[in-house]
């Protein structure tokens, strides 16, 4: 079976990709390389530099012929999407669109969306959040997330292309940017590295459900060969505040100078954030296997050696 994956040379495309590879897929990476790298890239995959927005996108499709696309290239910052919509929109919606539509004309069997629980629902009424949550997205990244997922919704109903929308909590692990916005631990993994003190925004007491990405890879393989149609929550029903973030860090490091240090609060950041596995253990026989614990020192050792 062969997989062509969007976003396969950055942080969770590519061990996507080499989970695929494991399991003796083909695979496909199509990457523009502006937040992808290309050391990245298995040496078994086959790759495209290309933008989700170009017209070149169909012509792969149709020389490649992919049983099943994984979508996961997308402008991945919430902070940006706030200082830029425009620019977030046109990548993740209409690039998210172009990519939907070269699926539906190429007749893909299925499509799997990385979609984001963590902001697609919002300030939770209740927790764990489940599918059926409202969605108030409160970034024009989460608005974006929810538009693709609409327009999958679309496509299926009017032409049947099958879809599951893999709803990720918090996904952290070897190969995140620690130089980016985006993700916490790699960030403090890097200044703990570094012998700098991590800066905690606030009081530090923001919770984040967070999942391993070796749990988000077997989530997409479990996708694949599920039969459900639908959005799907990817998450480990637990939250972490990012003081027990930083204390479990510190203490895998063995590090005991390094000090907890907070700085001013980020306006309209989340304050919490937790999502139920209820229906991706039903529907996808999936559950979380690595624990916070264990999650945080492979994260840190691979770091340590990179």
């Amino acid at each position: 079976m062969k997989a062509l994956i969007t976003g396969g040379a950055g942080f969770i495309g590519s061990n996507v990709a080499d989970g695929l590879l494991e399991k003796n897929y083909d695979v496909v990476i199509v990457d523009d390389l502006s937040n992808g790298k290309k050391e990245n890239i298995p040496e078994r995959a086959k790759f495209y530099k290309c933008d989700i927005r170009d017209k070149e996108i169909y012509d792969i499709f149709q020389s490649e012929k992919p049983d099943i696309v994984i979508h996961n290239a997308a402008q991945v910052s919430v902070r940006v999407s706030v200082e830029n919509p425009l620019m977030d929109a046109d990548i993740n919606i209409m690039g998210g669109l172009n990519v939907i539509n070269a699926c539906n004309e190429t007749k893909i069997k299925k499509i799997i969306f990385a979609s984001s629980g963590g902001t697609v629902y919002g300030e939770q009424e209740y927790f764990p959040a489940d599918e059926n949550h409202p969605k108030n997205p409160i970034s024009p990244y989460g608005v974006a997330k929810l538009a693709t997922e609409n327009y999958l919704y679309y496509f299926y109903k009017t032409s049947g292309l099958k879809y599951i929308s893999l709803r990720y909590a918090n996904i952290y692990g070897p190969r995140q940017d620690p130089y980016g916005e985006a993700g916490v631990v790699a960030i403090f993994s890097r200044r703990i590295l570094e012998g700098k003190n991590p800066i905690i925004n606030g009081d530090g007491l923001q919770t984040r459900d967070y999942v391993y990405v070796g749990d988000a890879v077997d989530a997409n393989i479990k996708a694949i060969e599920s039969s459900f149609v639908g959005p799907v929550n990817i998450g480990t029903g637990k939250e972490t505040s990012v003081i027990e973030l930083f204390k479990l860090l510190k203490q895998i490091s063995g590090k005991d100078d390094i000090k907890e240090v907070h700085g001013p609060a980020k306006e309209g950041e989340q304050r919490r954030s937790q999502l139920s596995y209820r229906l991706a253990r039903e529907v996808l026989g999936w559950h979380p296997e690595v624990s916070i614990e264990e999650g945080l020192r492979l994260t840190y050792e691979w770091f340590k050696n990179h």
